[in-house]
């Protein structure tokens, strides 16, 4: 598979002059150090592959993340999210199935589920339980770096994982989307600059989160999904990602043609979810031009 020309799409990467791989280079900072646990971790999988296979053979099909997500407002995704690297502590008692049911009340179009234990406090056992919990897609959100965390997350109930392009060189990322298309799990490739943004859809990833947040340094400067989401093309679901907060916040993605926010921390802290995702909710959604058109 490392060798088959990656499926190409209107947009930013029929554009592009430089190799998608030349721009790629092993992550640092946090980042590096949280994907050095996860790979630990997808070792130990694997003496369970042949379980968690015949779980997921098992399994009813997942509601779609990305069908979710096109609406004529912009979608929430509520996160479950104990803690983080960069906040520390947010809400460790969370019951994560009881906060999505409540998430979910308030008009949650999807779930997010963290998965990742020492930093972010999230187990699969939350993940289990949330999916099992609620009617809306729920999407794993953890440092994926091997196509058998795809096979678990399904197997947990996941209508979708995370993968981050910054985390994988791209012959892996295009693998790992096509390993959960073949999962029937939707790919959300999360990217932070126009490169990657090329690298995800190279790959083929129809829904494409936008971080604010520099994942090896933790800092959020806020203009990057108002630069990156005008790029991503209109067939594709553009998602904006941290620092996101208030109504206002919902409102700025929109102008600039999100058709999702995902909202952790400040819906994990709060103390009254349901009405926390009701006040961002209901914010029209603004269709976005083809960024080949322009």
């Amino acid at each position: 598979m490392h060798n088959a020309d990656p499926p190409e799409r209107g947009g930013v990467c029929a554009k592009s002059i430089v190799p998608v791989a030349a721009r790629w280079r092993p992550p640092t900072g946090t980042l590096a150090a949280l994907l050095t646990a996860a790979r630990a971790r997808a070792a130990e999988l694997r003496v369970r592959r042949l379980a968690l296979e015949a779980a997921v053979a098992a399994a009813g099909r997942p509601p779609s993340f990305a069908e979710a997500l096109r609406r004529s407002d912009v979608a929430i995704i509520a996160e479950v999210k104990r803690r983080s690297p960069s906040k520390g502590d947010i809400n460790p008692g969370l019951r994560a199935d009881d906060r999505a049911a409540a998430y979910a009340a308030g008009g949650a179009a999807a779930i997010s589920v963290l998965t990742e234990p020492a930093r972010f406090g999230g187990t699969a056992d939350d993940l289990r339980a949330v999916a099992a919990r609620v009617a809306v897609p729920v999407l794993r959100k953890d440092f994926i770096v091997d196509p058998l965390q795809l096979v678990e997350a399904r197997s947990l109930g996941a209508a979708a994982a995370l993968l981050i392009a910054r985390a994988l060189e791209p012959a892996l990322l295009a693998e790992m989307v096509a390993a959960a298309r073949g999962l029937v799990l939707e790919p959300l490739v999360e990217v932070r600059d126009a490169g990657e943004l090329d690298r995800a859809l190279a790959a083929g990833a129809s829904v494409i989160g936008v971080n604010n947040r520099d994942l090896e340094t933790l800092v959020i400067d806020d203009a990057v999904a108002t630069r990156l989401i005008p790029l991503v093309p209109p067939d594709v679901v553009a998602i904006a990602e941290s620092g996101m907060s208030i109504r206002a916040d919902v409102e700025a993605a929109a102008v600039a043609g999100a058709d999702a926010v995902l909202v952790g921390s400040a819906l994990s802290a709060t103390g009254d979810p349901t009405a926390a995702v009701g006040a961002l909710a209901g914010v029209p959604r603004r269709r976005r031009v083809d960024p080949a058109l322009r």
